[in-house]
């Protein structure tokens, strides 16, 4: 099923054009398309919009704007324009960038120094290239996140092992286990990078330069090696929430045998008087 609308035809500035860069950047955890789209857009879902003469913007909804074709203060007009509709912006931005250049072989193809060679800059081309930018943008913030927490993680571990009890207090655990509870939130509900694009549906033909590009940015080695490391630190969460339920129960118990040995002391003091 076609979701996006295309302009298929290749002027002449489009099929021969000098190398552009191709720069990706995550601004937040969502982006509000509503409102943005335009009747002349290259695509509504993702959102790609000309920008000048040769420009073009890809907005996708997972908070990455991908620009294409444009100079620096050009790409900081459309972020400017675009950082009123994040939703939870993120301090440090996360960027990608690669170079697209012409090719007049028969198979689009990347170059060892990581310059894409593709046969025109068309829409259709130009969105494939930008999908696995903005996946790859994306996948890089996380894995950052999830190493975060796996540092955090390690010394709880190292004592654990070392002294046989979790290091810290009862609130220490807690906010150890809402962090890890977070980081996976985030980053399991974000980006389906192993879902390929709605617009190959339509262009098979262009299976193969997405093909290249997934494996160049290893999109679905790093989404596997991610979601192993979600699933540790869940199973981690799950371990530090048993012990705080255990040390509670043990407390608890602590507390009925001290108050029965009083009672029962406190009985043979008054048997002992009486």
């Amino acid at each position: 099923m076609l979701l996006c609308s295309m302009v298929e035809t290749a002027t002449d500035a489009e099929a021969d054009f000098a190398p552009i860069t191709a720069h990706a950047v995550l601004l937040g955890e969502r982006i509000d398309t509503a409102g943005l789209e335009r009747r002349d857009a290259l695509s509504t879902m993702p959102l790609a919009v000309r920008v000048g003469e040769q420009g073009v913007a890809v907005v996708f909804r997972y908070g990455v704007v991908v620009l294409i074709g444009l100079d620096p203060p050009a790409e900081d007009e459309v972020l400017r324009g675009i950082a009123p509709r994040v939703a939870g912006p993120f301090p440090n931005r996360e960027e990608e960038a690669v170079r697209l250049a012409r090719w007049d072989g028969r198979e689009e193809r990347i170059d060892p120094d990581g310059v894409v060679c593709i046969a025109d800059r068309t829409p259709p081309r130009l969105l494939i290239v930008a999908d696995a930018l903005g996946k790859s943008a994306a996948l890089a913030h996380d894995e950052r996140q999830v190493s975060e927490v796996f540092d955090a993680l390690e010394p709880w571990s190292r004592d654990l092992a070392t002294r046989g009890r979790p290091p810290g207090g009862r609130r220490s655990m807690i906010r150890m286990i809402g962090s890890a509870l977070l980081v996976e939130h985030r980053v399991s509900g974000r980006v389906a990078v192993g879902e390929k694009p709605d617009l190959l549906w339509d262009r098979p033909d262009l299976e193969r330069l997405y093909a290249r590009l997934e494996t160049e940015y290893e999109l679905d080695e790093r989404a596997e090696v991610l979601n192993r490391k979600l699933g540790l630190i869940g199973q981690t969460a799950r371990l530090m929430t048993d012990l705080i339920d255990t040390e509670r129960a043990l407390r608890l118990e602590a507390a009925i045998v001290i108050l029965i040995v009083a009672e029962i002391g406190l009985t043979l003091l008054q048997m002992a008087r009486g």
